[in-house]
């Protein structure tokens, strides 16, 4: 007779044992019990050491399956070698950089922005983090029909929508519409500058600072006509001072705060 093990368990049933990854600095990986995503800063006798593009630190247990990597389990182990691993290197928006991480499957929730060049500064600061995430950027040619806009969307639990609103001042056009929006789902914060241009820091493009344009007249042109800089084609001189930009330091933190709180909003755990 053929002996049966005692264990009855269909082998299709049976867990197949994870991988072993080396937890080496700048892998990125998730606690699934948690929910905490970071990257391998530090890796000892038994746990592990994450930070998330926060700067937040977690230190886990390492064990077999403790760990998701690109959503699949893996259990890490101590690297080799007698090198411990060095602290990764940052994206431009301050972030921990991930190297050769996979683009997340895009999340239902979405950032709005007003127009193209503010998309445009967004994706070169934190497009790193936003496809990390998940999250997409679109731009809507100004805030006018916001309430429709966002009545059309459908902001819900698992698809929430952050809105960046340029010139967000009490007492102004654009505050007043985004005090329309009233849904729990959605989130409008903005900055208070009148464009975009001006959440770039003038030490970043060598100029004292933004000219004061008067009222009634483009602002744009105003600027461009006031340091000397060709008004016929505004969008060329933006990508000037788009290149200017390297990172998060080259911003206003008026703007640097609130791209983060709205990446927040959208990547919630309610949102995810």
């Amino acid at each position: 007779m053929r002996p049966y093990s005692p264990d009855l368990t269909p082998p299709w049933k049976k867990q197949r044992p994870a991988p072993e990854v080396p937890a080496e600095a700048g892998l990125v990986v998730e606690e699934p019990a948690t929910g905490f995503c970071g990257a391998v800063i530090r890796c000892e006798a038994g746990t592990v050491t994450l930070e998330d593009r926060f700067g937040k630190h977690r230190v886990f247990p390492l064990q077999p399956r403790g760990f998701l990597l690109e959503g699949r389990p893996v259990t890490l182990v101590r690297p080799t070698g007698d090198s411990a691993p060095l602290r990764p290197s940052r994206t431009a928006s301050g972030s921990v950089a991930v190297p050769g991480a996979r683009a997340r499957v895009a999340r239902a929730g979405r950032i709005y922005v007003e127009g193209r060049h503010d998309a445009e500064l967004v994706e070169k600061v934190w497009g790193d983090d936003l496809r990390i995430e998940g999250v997409v950027v679109e731009y809507l040619e100004g805030v006018d029909d916001l309430p429709s806009i966002v009545s059309a969307f459908g902001p819900g639990p698992d698809a929430r929508l952050g809105v960046l609103v340029d010139h967000l001042v009490p007492g102004t056009k654009e505050w007043r519409i985004a005090r329309s929006v009233t849904s729990e789902h959605a989130l409008v914060v903005g900055h208070p500058y009148i464009d975009i241009w001006e959440a770039v820091k003038p030490s970043a493009l060598g100029i004292e600072g933004w000219p004061r344009v008067p009222r009634g007249q483009d602002w744009k042109t105003g600027v461009c006509r006031a340091l000397g800089w060709p008004s016929q084609n505004t969008g060329a001189v933006w990508q000037a001072i788009l290149g200017r930009v390297g990172s998060y330091r080259d911003l206003e933190p008026e703007l640097l705060g609130r791209v983060e709180e709205l990446i927040d909003f959208v990547t919630d755990s309610g949102g995810a």
